[in-house]
């Protein structure tokens, strides 16, 4: 009885990945409405402060600073969340025809390499703002907006695959689009916008189909051999 009882008070791994979990939804919700919040006042004003933005937001300035350490790196973040943000949104919600995740990542691809040439130069000081910046294992220090677009764009994967490995395609994707994938592309490879996109497209692609086969198609063998039963 004793070792039933203490394997009941036992916590399980699980418990604490889906309390992990929770933790960076809260997270990335509070660092959005701080966005938000900067990106409605930069409608209104060019300069708006900590404080500002703080009591927008209806938080404390300390998690202003918890979530971006300089009002420069907020404000760039605003500033490409006005570019982009509804754009990218839009194209990706038009798109899908019968929840296929290859036409939606497809019209994100589009819409982001359509844009690159206004936002890639605030991607790249984004990027020097944040690289050397000191942050806990485990917890961004940009993209989220990027991270939303792509689970949006997978959206229709998300019930077709074990949660690891849609997490893991996620991650994946997030390598071959974005800024970093464009600065690779533009300046290691030296390839012009057109091959850029098609060549993140091709990636995705291909991630995706790989993640499918691994993950997808041995459940259709299984459920079409009980069918065949």
């Amino acid at each position: 009885m004793k070792s039933r009882s203490r394997a009941k008070d036992r916590p399980r791994a699980k418990d604490g990945a889906e309390d992990e979990r929770g933790r960076f939804r809260q997270r990335r919700r509070t660092r959005a409405q701080i966005v938000q919040a900067t990106m409605d006042l930069l409608k209104t004003s060019s300069a708006p402060t900590i404080n500002d933005i703080a009591e927008a937001a209806d938080v404390s300035r300390r998690t202003v600073y918890m979530h971006f350490p300089t009002l420069e790196q907020l404000l760039i973040d605003a500033k490409l969340g006005l570019l982009s943000q509804s754009a990218v949104d839009d194209v990706i919600a038009a798109a899908d025809h019968g929840g296929s995740a290859e036409a939606r990542v497809t019209a994100m691809i589009g819409a982001i390499s359509a844009m690159s040439r206004e936002t890639l130069p605030l991607g790249r000081s984004l990027i020097r703002l944040t690289a050397e910046e000191t942050r806990d294992v485990g917890v961004p220090r940009r993209g989220f907006r990027r991270i939303g677009w792509i689970e949006k764009a997978l959206a229709p994967l998300r019930d077709q695959l074990p949660r690891a490995a849609f997490e893991r395609l996620v991650s994946a994707l997030a390598m071959v689009v974005g800024w970093e994938a464009v600065i690779v592309l533009e300046d290691v490879r030296g390839l012009a916008a057109r091959e850029q996109q098609k060549t993140s497209l091709w990636a995705a692609n291909a991630l995706i189909h790989a993640s499918l086969e691994e993950n997808g198609t041995r459940r259709n063998n299984g459920r079409k051999a009980a069918l065949r039963r």
